[in-house]
Parts: structure tokens; C-alpha cells; sequence
């Protein structure tokens, strides 16, 4: 996505192209951190740290989705999913934290 914005930026206005490139953004951060938990998974093997990589996917889905559809799209009544991705995207980073802990203090 990030290199379809790169060659999107004369056909989106400024305004669009902005919410596409943090969607890009997000998704990038957060596709490290599903890299992240696969690897404390593969380690401690704790559930919060599984849960943790679903919440992710559900964030991108949800968070970046509705930004691109809005962007791409026009589709205004997508933006009302991105808390949804929001609070997916936190929960999954407790759940890396909590995993992690526990893990480590065992």
C-alpha cells in the first residue's frame, strides 16, 4: 500500500493522500509487531502473546481498511470501524506486554 500511495500522489487531493499514508503507516507498524509476536510465540509459547498477533490482523483490518476505503473510496461510513482497529491495535500491544511478562517472571 505504502508503494501505491507513493505513485498515487497525483491522483488523490492532499487531504486523502495524508489519510492513505498513515493508514500505509500503521500497517507497516503493526506488521512489524505481528513479526513480533510470531516470534515471542514461537519462544514462550503464551497465550496473551497469540492473542496479540489476532488483534493485530483485526487492527489492520478494521483501522487501516476503513482509512483506505475512505481514502480510495469515498466511503465515509467506513471511518466509523477505525476505533474498532484502534482498540485492537491497544489491546494487542497489553497482551504482547502482559505475554511477555509472564513469561519471563515464570
Amino acid at each position: 500500500m505504502g508503494a501505491f500511495a507513493a505513485h498515487a500522489k497525483t491522483r488523490l487531493p492532499p487531504d486523502l493522500l495524508g489519510m492513505f499514508e498513515t493508514a500505509a503507516r500503521y500497517q507497516m507498524y503493526h506488521a512489524l509487531a505481528l513479526f513480533a509476536a510470531a516470534w515471542g510465540w514461537t519462544r514462550w509459547r503464551h497465550r496473551a502473546i497469540g492473542a496479540a498477533g489476532v488483534l493485530f490482523v483485526i487492527g489492520m483490518v478494521f483501522f487501516c481498511g476503513s482509512i483506505y476505503l475512505r481514502a480510495l473510496a469515498g466511503a465515509e461510513w467506513a471511518t466509523a470501524l477505525a476505533p474498532i482497529g484502534g482498540m485492537s491495535f491497544l489491546t494487542g500491544w497489553l497482551c504482547m506486554a502482559v505475554g511477555a511478562w509472564r513469561s519471563t517472571t515464570r
